[in-house]
């Protein structure tokens, strides 16, 4: 079986934090957000994965060598193709055509899930869905009484289904998608100025394929800042086990850590209340501080900061008191200095 990967987009919702890094690459709890669903989907998927096809936009040599890395922990090979413009989900699993057989997950790296992950061989596909209050933003599905899907509608502006299409779907075939994908972009059939999946998988409908449907417990989004603050709490929840051990090479002097917290390597905490729902990426320093319910990337000096609700990227420095922020790589922001000279 392969897993393939669409994570062309900037992510501009989550700016400033994917001004540097592309938003799949930002870590939560410790771990890259791509590289944590690709490690769910083989660990539930119950068959050995072959390969791995990432597709990205212009991100650089470094980070397709990071991806590569990622698919060979999996024993699996790694492939990466470039979605040069953002045509639609279609365009972007056209892409990787070439990696396109057998049978596949697509899973979109925007968002990461909690579920009993059961492939129904005896479909055509498996769509992943999850109930939502706001349907018109999102790809639905409407079911018959058995449980298959009997439509797939994109972003209805009348209400005709709540059961949201999280991005993640399993195809008995890649072939027999791929063929309706090159129909929609030969024949250029748009939604919304894009080349929707949701067309080819209708199309694909409309000929007799029969889609079951797979519940998520859990749709963990990781589009802005908030709900990757929220994220971020709950999967370090769901592992407090696993981050309930600090790294020998942190030092933490006169502190109250809130489980669950992940610390990375060489992390100094110094006076400071950290947690709960926080994670520190490697070689932060915190001094003088009280944090909770934050992301706080590598490299990054906290300085007297009461923070709540934050996002903070790499290499940041942050001095005086707030209550919530969100500071992009690189930045320097700095209250004590303007306090201490009125």
């Amino acid at each position: 079986m392969k897993i393939i990967v669409p994570m062309a987009g900037r992510g501009s919702r989550l700016r400033p934090h994917t001004l540097t890094v592309p938003k799949p690459l930002i870590p939560i709890a410790g771990k890259p957000i791509v590289q944590r669903l690709v490690e769910d989907i083989a660990k539930v998927a119950g068959e050995k994965i072959d390969e791995i096809a990432f597709i990205i936009g212009d991100f650089g040599p470094e980070v397709e060598a990071s991806l590569v890395e990622i698919a060979e922990k999996l024993g699996a090979k790694g492939s990466v193709y470039v979605q040069d413009e953002p045509l639609g989900t279609a365009h972007a699993i056209k892409c990787a055509e070439a990696s396109m057989q057998g049978d596949v997950v697509v899973a979109f790296a925007d968002t990461l899930f909690k579920a009993d992950f059961i492939l129904d061989k005896n479909s055509d596909g498996v769509i992943w869905v999850k109930k939502v209050e706001d349907p018109s933003a999102f790809g639905v599905v409407k079911l018959d009484d058995y449980g298959f899907i009997t439509d797939f509608v994109e972003k209805p502006k009348t209400f005709v289904s709540d059961l949201a299409i999280i991005g993640i779907y399993y195809f008995n075939s890649a072939e027999k998608l791929m063929d309706e994908i090159n129909y929609i972009m030969d024949n250029d059939i748009k939604q919304g100025g894009e080349y929707q999946l949701t067309t080819a998988l209708e199309n694909l409908r409309q000929k007799g394929a029969k889609f079951s449907l797979g519940k998520v417990d859990d749709w963990m989004d990781c589009g802005n800042k908030n709900a990757t603050v929220e994220t971020n709490g709950k999967v370090l929840n769901y592992e407090k086990e696993n981050v309930a051990h600090y790294p020998a090479s942190a030092k933490i002097e006169n502190c109250m850590i809130i489980p669950p917290c992940f610390i990375g390597e060489n992390v100094e905490i110094y006076n400071s209340k950290i947690g709960p729902c926080v994670s520190l990426g490697n070689n932060t320093k915190i001094i003088n501080s009280n944090i909770d319910n934050s992301l706080i990337q590598e490299n990054t000096l906290i300085d007297h900061g009461n923070l709540s609700n934050s996002m903070i990227g790499n290499s940041a420095q942050y001095f005086g008191v707030a209550r919530e922020i969100s500071l992009g790589d690189y930045s320097v922001l700095d209250f004590l200095s303007k306090s201490e000279s009125n």
